[in-house]
C-alpha cells in the first residue's frame, strides 16, 4: 500500500463551509445564537442539561478547577449545590490534585495555573488509565480533587472511584471532587450512560483531530445547576476568563455533531476488528476490555516489545503510529512533584497507537493487521 494511512485525520462535514460563510457574512461572529444552538444540540446528545461550550478543552479544565475553589462571600451560590453538606471544603492554594502523568500536558498544567499541587498516581498497565489501588493509597487530608483521564476513550471505573471518595470522607470528613478529562472519550459510555453523566465535572475536547471538532473548542459538563450557571458567567471576559466559544466555531461544531454517531461507530468497528485479529501475536499485548466499559476509541493503543523495531516496520508499511502522549512528570516545571511510578516506568516504552478512525477502510484495517503480524 503506497499511500500513508494516517494516525489522525480531521473530519469536516460537507455542509460546514457554507454554514460558516453565512455566519461570516452575518455581521455577528462572537458568542451568539449559534453557540446557544450548539449547546442545545450537545444537551440532547449527552441527555444532560448542564452543558456549556468554551474555546478549548484546556479552558474547560481550568474553569472546572476554578469553580471548585473555596467560595468567597460574593460567591455563596456555589454552596447551594452538590458540595453544600460540608463534605466539600473548597479548593485553596496548595491543595493536592491526584492526577495521572500519562496524558497530554493540557490535562495537568491547569492544575498548576490554579495554584494547586500535583500528586502523581501510577497507571494501570492493562488499561493505561489511573491505577485505582494507587489512587486509594495516595488520598491525604490535602487531597481535594481527583483528575481522571479516560485513555483512548476507555472509561475509568467510576463506581470504584465513588467508593474511594466515600472512604476519604470517612477518614478525613470530606470528599475529593472528581474531574473527568474526556478529551479522548466523546461518545464513550460507562455502564450504559455516556461519559459526562456520572455526577462529576467533565471536559470534552473539540480540537481539530478529535471525534468531533469545532476547529478548536471544548465542552464542560457540570453535575448541577449552580456550578453550571456560575461557569457560564466566569467563562465570559470582563467577569472571569475569556473562555467562551464564538459563533464561527459553534457553526462548525453544529454541522459536525450531526455525524457523531457514524464517526464513533466506525472507530468502534475498527477497534473490534483489531481486538479480534490481533490476538496471540508474539510481542504484542492488547489492552483490557470489560463489559460496561464502552470506549469511543479516539485512539487504539497496544503494548509492543521492542517498540523501535515496530516503529521502523510500520513506517516501512506506510502506516503512521505513535505513542501520542509523553509522560508529564518528566518536565522540569513539575520536578518538585516527582515520585516513583513503577507501572508507568515499565509501560512507557511499549505504548503504541495504530490508526483506528473513521477514515480507515476495511481494506486498510486488514492491511494494518497483516503488517503487524509480520513485524517480527
Amino acid at each position: 500500500m503506497k499511500k500513508i494511512i494516517p494516525l489522525f485525520k480531521v473530519f469536516m462535514a460537507d455542509t460546514a463551509a457554507e454554514e460558516v460563510t453565512k455566519v461570516l457574512n452575518s455581521g455577528y461572529i462572537g458568542q451568539g445564537s449559534k453557540v446557544d444552538n450548539f449547546e442545545d444540540n450537545l444537551k440532547k446528545y449527552f441527555n444532560h442539561d448542564y452543558i456549556q461550550t468554551v474555546n478549548s478543552g484546556t479552558s474547560a479544565l481550568h474553569l472546572a478547577l476554578h469553580l471548585l475553589k473555596k467560595p468567597t462571600p460574593h460567591h455563596q451560590i456555589f454552596n447551594k449545590g452538590h458540595y453544600a453538606d460540608k463534605r466539600w471544603l473548597g479548593l485553596e492554594p496548595g491543595d493536592e490534585v491526584l492526577a495521572t502523568a500519562m496524558t497530554c500536558t493540557a490535562s495537568n498544567w491547569p492544575i498548576l495555573a490554579n495554584g494547586l499541587k500535583l500528586k502523581w498516581v501510577d497507571i494501570d498497565p492493562d488499561t493505561l488509565n489511573m491505577d485505582l489501588d494507587d489512587l486509594a493509597r495516595k488520598i491525604t487530608p490535602k487531597t481535594k480533587v481527583i483528575m481522571l483521564v479516560h485513555w483512548g476513550g476507555y472509561p475509568n471505573d467510576l463506581d470504584r472511584i465513588k467508593e474511594i471518595q466515600e472512604r476519604a470522607y470517612q477518614m478525613y470528613g470530606f470528599k475529593p471532587a472528581v474531574i473527568e478529562d474526556g478529551a479522548h472519550s466523546f461518545g464513550s459510555e460507562y455502564k450504559g450512560k455516556r461519559i459526562g453523566n456520572h455526577g462529576n465535572l467533565t471536559m470534552f475536547s473539540l480540537q481539530a483531530i478529535k471525534h468531533i471538532t469545532s476547529i478548536d473548542g471544548g465542552v464542560l459538563s457540570s453535575p448541577h445547576k449552580e456550578l453550571h450557571q456560575r461557569g457560564k458567567l466566569i467563562r465570559w471576559y470582563g467577569i472571569g476568563y475569556k473562555f467562551h466559544m464564538n459563533d464561527v466555531c459553534a457553526t462548525v461544531g453544529i454541522e459536525n455533531l450531526k455525524h457523531a454517531d457514524n464517526i464513533i461507530s466506525k472507530h468502534r468497528e475498527n477497534a473490534a476488528y483489531y481486538d479480534k485479529h490481533l490476538q496471540n501475536i508474539e510481542g504484542i499485548t492488547l489492552l483490557k476490555r470489560e463489559k460496561g466499559f464502552d470506549s469511543a476509541f479516539w485512539i487504539y493503543s497496544l503494548k509492543v516489545e521492542n517498540r523501535d523495531k515496530f516503529y521502523k516496520h510500520m513506517s516501512g508499511c506506510n502506516i503512521a503510529v505513535s505513542q501520542v502522549h509523553e509522560r508529564n512528570d518528566k518536565h522540569t516545571c513539575v520536578k518538585e512533584f516527582q515520585t516513583h511510578l513503577p507501572s508507568l516506568d515499565a509501560t512507557m516504552g511499549k505504548i503504541v497507537s495504530i490508526p483506528v478512525g473513521w477514515w480507515v477502510t476495511p481494506e486498510e484495517r486488514e492491511y494494518i493487521v497483516d503488517c503487524i503480524k509480520k513485524w517480527k
